[in-house]
């Protein structure tokens, strides 16, 4: 018996409009009026959860050491934020969430943190600092840092 192989043919299940962003339910700006430090904080709207990339580091020559990536929030959600780490180790990509220590519901500036941690001869090609918003509402987020503490 002969089977007839017909290709399968692709099905467009949804096509997105990008031509009004509003429709994307999320916004990205400065905020000069809600900040702890410098001249503006970072003010997150999102209609669903969202993760928002707020910078990259290359050219870190560290190893045996604990990456702490640190921010202050502050929130209005329905749902909670917390940060994200993804280093570039070799050929590999590795993540750390800061799922323990986050901010949610409506609250006031929150220091939060995610840390990952570097074995002796493990170099960070790349580190990228994300904000994970898992929920709707606001978050602002301001004073980040990414430091280096010895290994626990």
């Amino acid at each position: 018996m002969l089977l007839a192989l017909v290709p399968a043919r692709a099905q467009e299940l949804k096509k997105l409009s990008l031509d009004d962003t509003s429709t994307l339910g999320l916004s990205v700006q400065a905020d000069a009026a809600v900040k702890v430090e410098g001249k503006a904080s970072l003010r997150i709207t999102t209609a669903r959860p969202t993760t928002v990339c707020l910078g990259e580091v290359t050219g870190l020559d560290v190893d045996d050491v604990r990456l702490v990536f640190k921010a202050k929030v502050k929130t209005e959600l329905e749902g909670g934020a917390f940060l994200e780490m993804w280093v570039t180790v070799g050929a590999g990509e590795f993540f750390s969430k800061g799922l323990d220590n986050q901010a949610a519901g409506k609250s006031d500036w929150k220091n939060i943190q995610a840390m990952f941690l570097l074995k002796k001869g493990e170099k960070a090609e790349k580190v990228t600092l994300n904000v994970v918003v898992n929920g709707k509402g606001t978050v602002w987020v301001d004073d980040v840092v990414l430091s280096r503490e010895p290994p626990k």
